[in-house]
């Protein structure tokens, strides 16, 4: 029997072949909604208008009436604020994983408003794949130039403060719609909301605690101090059940009261704004 003989030239096609496949497989588990599972996802809010989308880091429940996210929620911690950041892309993209189709680039220009972050490009720095993902277009909504970059901005600069206090935070921010300011769009209908809130929650700290925060889609002179609001207050607002997995001696208790004081502000940053990012 005369035995073929296999080119060395075929072998390693065929085994090029076989890492692509891996490769391939690889790429598409990691990417497959099963496996997006994310891992801060013990909180997770109530839906009241929209879908479920899962991301690594952040998850977000799109409304496809608003063409928004009614909320997202994440993990905050002081570990990941430490890592070296990754760069920021400013590439905004619609969102693969919203079924229905998100929002688009197109439909905020020359719009007026601003593309204004839910989940912080500055809060997902410690990740490349984070850091892409929060320019979802699922994660943009229609702010107020100075609004987004004055007291929304001091809201955030102040959270990542309190996260690097309290070692961890879970974080629900979203859209409120009520006196909203029409749409945006000529690939969807955007609805530009007229306020916007955030609730915190901390389970890691001395004393466990909340707060909340509605604060209108403009520019603002006032304190944030002045927005402050409970939990309970914010879920009777939106209609959203913002921790339903808590034990419920202990959601009533973090959702009913506000102290302040275990919130510190910043009187250099409420000066910032007021001289600086409200002018620009």
């Amino acid at each position: 029997m005369v035995k073929r003989q296999h080119s060395g030239g075929s072998q390693i096609a065929r085994a090029g072949f076989v890492v692509v496949l891996i490769g391939i497989l690889i790429y598409g588990f990691r990417n497959w909604a099963p496996y997006r599972q994310n891992p801060d996802d013990l909180l997770l809010p109530t839906t009241k208008r929209g879908k479920i989308v899962k991301h690594h880091y952040y998850t977000l429940s799109y409304s496809e009436d608003d063409e928004l996210a009614e909320w997202v929620t994440y993990r905050l911690t002081v570990e990941r604020l430490k890592r070296r950041h990754a760069k920021r892309t400013n590439w905004f993209e619609e969102d693969p994983y919203v079924s229905t189709g998100s929002a688009a680039y197109a439909d905020y220009k020359g719009s007026g408003y601003d593309k204004g972050h839910l989940v912080p490009a500055a809060d997902m720095a410690f990740d490349k794949t984070a850091m892409e993902e929060t320019f979802f277009m699922s994660n943009i909504s229609p702010q107020v130039h100075n609004f987004n970059g004055g007291i929304w901005r001091e809201l955030e600069e102040l959270t990542r403060d309190w996260a690097k206090m309290n070692k961890e935070l879970y974080i629900v921010t979203g859209p409120v719609f009520k006196d909203n300011k029409g749409t945006i769009g000529r690939k969807s209908k955007v609805t530009v909301p007229g306020y916007f809130y955030k609730v915190i929650l901390d389970l890691e700290g001395p004393e466990k605690k909340a707060i909340g925060f509605v604060i209108p889609n403009e520019v603002s002179t006032r304190p944030l101090s002045d927005y402050v609001r409970t939990v309970d207050a914010v879920e009777a607002l939106t209609g959203i059940d913002f921790f339903p997995t808590l034990d419920d001696a202990l959601e009533d208790s973090l959702e009913s009261h506000v102290n302040n004081r275990q919130w510190p502000l910043k009187n250099s940053l409420y000066r910032t704004r007021i001289q600086q990012w409200n002018l620009r």
